[in-house]
């Protein structure tokens, strides 16, 4: 094997691994900033950069969600609500991207419209909580609905549902210790499903559509590693410090999408 591929091979585990110790924390798989890495760092094509992005989250979930339910923080009716909507999402969204691709621009330009004022509030709303009453918790149709929109959205683009589900949920009041846990394990069992859905329609259509198996492996495994050392330094961080991590990152990927 050439030096060039170990070389490629490496970096993609070292930005597995540092993206997920920030990211895992808060619920978010990092998927969402590999994304970019991959297309103009690691030279994946698209779309077989969704699949390898969902593989990147099969590898690298158990890693916090082990940690996770050894603190008994995966117990709750959270993880199952998020379930019933992002499992039967993705397989739509595999569909869509390979059927009737949208243009990326347009989705980039979506979520960092969407992202921007959500991560801005919740920053806002953290340093200088409101005098009212808290809010509510949001419906269990609300959040299967979330969900769903959430899961089209991962199978068409292969993010992390945590970094849109995060930031709505404890945005409402939620916190980020119960938040993350179920975010993290949707995200985990979705890319199953999806990267499955495009190992099927790679079979069925021409074009670039299987993951890079090696790379989405090399990745995942430095995800793996990342997300348990993230998910073991929750605990030490104050609620207040995770909502202001959860907010930054939130504006991050939209400043990102917006660079793109």
């Amino acid at each position: 094997m050439s030096g060039e591929f170990w070389q490629t091979g490496l970096l993609g585990l070292c930005a597995g691994l540092l993206i997920s110790v920030v990211t895992a924390p808060v619920g978010v798989s990092g998927a969402v900033f590999l994304l970019p890495v991959q297309l103009s760092v690691l030279g994946v094509p698209s779309p077989a950069v969704t699949p390898t992005n969902l593989l990147f989250n099969v590898v690298a979930g158990p890693g916090a969600l082990i940690r996770f339910r050894r603190t008994g923080q995966l117990t709750g009716p959270l993880a199952r609500l998020l379930l019933a909507g992002t499992v039967p999402g993705v397989v739509v969204g595999a569909v869509i991207r390979v059927f009737a691709l949208p243009g990326p621009r347009v989705f980039k330009l979506l979520v960092a419209a969407f992202l921007l004022p959500l991560g801005l509030w919740l920053c806002l709303r953290t340093v200088r909580p409101s005098a009212g009453p808290p809010a509510a918790d949001p419906s269990r149709s609300s959040v299967s609905l979330l969900a769903l929109g959430v899961g089209v959205v991962g199978g068409i683009y292969g993010v992390g549902g945590g970094s849109l589900l995060g930031p709505i949920l404890v945005g409402r009041g939620m916190p980020v210790a119960v938040v993350a846990p179920a975010a993290l394990a949707a995200t985990f069992v979705t890319s199953i499903v999806g990267a499955a859905t495009y190992a099927v329609l790679s079979l069925l259509t021409p074009g670039d559509i299987a993951p890079d198996w090696t790379l989405g492996l090399l990745c995942g495994l430095g995800g793996l590693m990342g997300g348990y050392l993230g998910a073991r330094l929750q605990p030490r961080l104050p609620e207040k410090a995770l909502r202001l991590l959860l907010g930054g990152l939130a504006i991050a990927v939209a400043l990102l999408y917006l660079a793109g």
